[in-house]
């Protein structure tokens, strides 16, 4: 059966929701085979045993059939100051720069797309106010040019952006981090369209 797979951190993993995400929601309501590869605290940068791309090769395995690569645009390259780095000429893996964001993201799409030869697409958080992850989300379409990949877009969505303050502090336990509720009802249906062709 195909799976998808979620690559990410704390948001993905669901940290303000005891562990259950959007990705559970998701794979529940639809009864999807899926894989939740997430740990809070970590980097799309390559820098240290938990990084993305350390557990992306380590822990998920290279024969399943996957249905989609789903990869969280992490806030903690942001939060930590890493370097943006710049997108190469190349396609070839062993080209890209992992100490640097957008060279560890080539590597994350490069990766997925020889390993499992299906569709890739990252997504990104409702907006915050941090301008480093800004330029992520500027150089995640300029990556999506190059590799054709999917982005599931909430940091630009306007009406994600313009709820009213109340459902916003019902929705978020804090600037990143989505309640259950704020899952269900304001993420989730942003997955559903994209992933489910609804």
């Amino acid at each position: 059966m195909e799976k998808l797979i979620f690559l990410g951190s704390s948001v993905t993993y669901g940290s303000a929701s005891e562990g259950y995400s959007f990705a559970d929601m998701l794979a529940g309501k639809y009864r999807l085979d899926y894989i939740k590869e997430a740990v809070s605290g970590t980097t799309l940068v390559d820098c240290g045993k938990d990084s993305y791309i350390q557990r992306m090769i380590h822990n998920l395995d290279k024969e399943i059939s996957c249905r989609h690569f789903i990869c969280q645009l992490s806030t903690n390259d942001a939060a930590q100051n890493l370097p943006l780095g710049k997108i190469s000429e190349s396609k070839n893996i062993e080209d890209f720069d992992t100490a640097v964001i957008i060279g560890a993201m080539e590597y994350i799409i490069c990766y997925a797309k020889n390993t499992w030869n299906c569709p890739v697409s990252f997504y990104t958080n409702t907006y915050f106010e941090n301008k480093n992850y800004q330029k992520m989300v500027d150089a995640l379409y300029r990556l999506k040019d190059k590799w054709k990949i999917g982005i599931i877009d909430l940091w630009n969505d306007r009406k994600m952006r313009n709820i009213p303050e109340e459902k916003y502090k019902k929705y978020m336990a804090d600037a990143i981090h989505p309640t259950e509720l704020g899952y269900r009802e304001w993420w989730l249906p942003k997955f559903e369209n994209f992933l489910l062709d609804k």
